[in-house]
């Protein structure tokens, strides 16, 4: 089969949109999640604390720590997961500290978003990127 140079453009043009396509759908839905937690507040930077690492070898289980003085929640977020909301750790006026720790799957590396509902109803946001040698979500 002969290609033209205008098969190849037209080929070459396909599967750029094809690979690109996923990472803006992912960015988008884990964008959402952050809209529908802030309930479409602006969020600042600052006074929330995450602890990942940076190099993760395996991504079945990346420990992942929180923390938020004077938080009332906390979400968890890995955006370029196929579901990125992981978790959401909520604090009630008993607690003795609003931070939190636990193990997440990541699917490759990727960024992990933090964002902290804050008692006077501001929004704090932090992430930090992990990159992955060995995929958890099936890579």
């Amino acid at each position: 089969m002969d290609f033209t140079r205008r098969d190849a453009l037209i080929l070459g043009a396909g599967a750029a949109t094809v690979a690109l396509l996923p990472v803006q759908a992912f960015a988008s839905v884990s964008d959402d999640a952050i809209a529908a937690f802030t309930g479409g507040a602006a969020t600042s930077e600052g006074g929330i604390e995450l602890t990942a690492p940076e190099i993760a070898e395996n991504g079945n289980t990346v420990p992942v720590a929180v923390s938020a003085p004077g938080a009332v929640s906390i979400m968890l977020l890995a955006a370029g997961n196929p579901n990125p909301d992981v978790c959401t750790f909520n604090f009630g006026p008993l607690s003795g500290s609003q931070s939190a720790s636990t193990r997440i799957r990541l699917a490759g590396t990727q960024d992990v978003v933090a964002v902290a509902k804050m008692a006077d109803g501001s929004f704090v946001q932090t992430s930090s990127v992990v990159k992955v040698t060995i995929g958890g979500c099936g890579g």
